[in-house]
């Protein structure tokens, strides 16, 4: 077991994985992204630790694991009432849906997109009414449960496009996403437009926040925000 005392927001995850690589993954973008977490590589030793520490917003299991399996070890997230992703190589239908049908919020096969799962997380959170609701950059803060910003106390009108960029790019800070994928996320899988909306909102970002040098351009792929 190793555990992080990083920690920018009260959300606790444990994450149980034995691969080494994949939980290793899965930690820096947490740290990353402002979660506090604990890892562990077998599933008893997981179950077990409960019954001194089971104060987590949110589990992310895998399925295959020493000790207990992922299956086994829901019922252990189920007693303390925290809700469970699985993050799993188990990718026949017979397994998710009963990972589901058992009570899972999610199911993500690997190999995943790392930004996904953190959106996913940020959805089951959401839903649970755990997630942190305040973000702040330099002198802005955003208020994601009222929908509002305010720069030096002075509140900023944004549009609502706008505020899910700008909501997206701050809770995954230094990490560099896609146009493609800001559309997919804030305008939904069904938008039909091009990416040069995306540009045409991040610029009236940047000039109504002064974000000009805290949102990086990458050419030819996407936006990162740096402070």
């Amino acid at each position: 077991m190793y555990y992080s005392a990083y920690r920018m927001t009260k959300n606790r995850i444990l994450v149980v994985e034995d691969d080494k690589a994949i939980a290793d993954g899965i930690a820096i973008n947490l740290q990353y992204s402002g979660y506090e977490y604990t890892m562990f590589e077998n599933g008893k030793e997981a179950a077990d630790s409960l019954l001194a520490d089971h104060s987590y917003d949110l589990a992310l299991l895998d399925i295959m694991l020493p000790g207990l399996d992922g299956f086994e070890l829901f019922d252990h997230m189920a007693r303390y009432n925290i809700p469970v992703i699985y993050i799993t190589a188990k990718s026949d239908t017979i397994s998710e849906i009963k990972g589901l049908r058992d009570g899972a919020e999610d199911y993500i096969i690997k190999p995943f997109d790392v930004l996904t799962l953190l959106v996913r997380i940020e959805k089951v959170l959401e839903r649970e009414g755990k997630l942190n609701q305040i973000i702040r950059i330099k002198d802005i803060t955003i208020d994601t449960y009222n929908r509002t910003v305010s720069k030096g106390g002075k509140k900023i009108s944004l549009k609502p496009m706008e505020f899910g960029i700008l909501v997206l790019l701050a809770r995954n800070k230094k990490r560099t996403i896609s146009r493609d994928k800001l559309l997919d996320e804030v305008w939904g899988a069904d938008y039909f437009g091009g990416t040069h909306t995306v540009d045409v909102h991040i610029s009236s970002i940047r000039k109504k926040l002064d974000l000009g040098d805290v949102i990086k351009t990458i050419p030819k792929y996407g936006y990162r925000l740096e402070e």
